[in-house]
């Protein structure tokens, strides 16, 4: 396939796309007249990169990840780096402190949207007693 259905099967720029093979993230296939070719399992592959890229982590860890990144969305461990490991773990935790502040952001919303709802509320049944 070419970089524009690959853009649009993983909802990823093409200039992501580019930068993943400029960083070693993936490799297509090139043509003879040059344009870039890529293999169907390269879906999941981006979309697990983008995934990891989203949670915070740098490409240069996902670089070091990419040998435990099998089969698509299948993780295999073969000879695991004990420096890659510190780094991941430090990664999770970062991850974890994000996902605590986005659980009480999203909880302040949510009770946001619930005061003004029952503001709403009040606004309408006194209007029309």
């Amino acid at each position: 396939m070419r970089i524009g259905e690959l853009e649009k099967l993983t909802d990823t720029p093409a200039r992501s796309l580019r930068y993943y093979e400029a960083q070693g993230l993936i490799e297509p296939r090139r043509l003879a007249n040059g344009y870039r070719e890529y293999d169907e399992y390269l879906v999941d592959r981006v979309i697990q990169i983008r995934g990891l890229i989203d949670s915070g982590i740098p490409t240069r860890i996902i670089k070091q990840m990419m040998p435990c990144l099998g089969k698509p969305r299948e993780i295999v461990v073969e000879d695991a780096d004990p420096e890659l490991l510190t780094l991941l773990a430090r990664e999770r935790d970062r991850m974890t402190a994000r996902i605590d502040c986005l659980i009480l952001n999203r909880d302040a919303i949510d009770g946001y949207m619930e005061a003004v709802s029952r503001a709403k509320a009040g606004r309408v049944s006194l209007g029309a007693a």
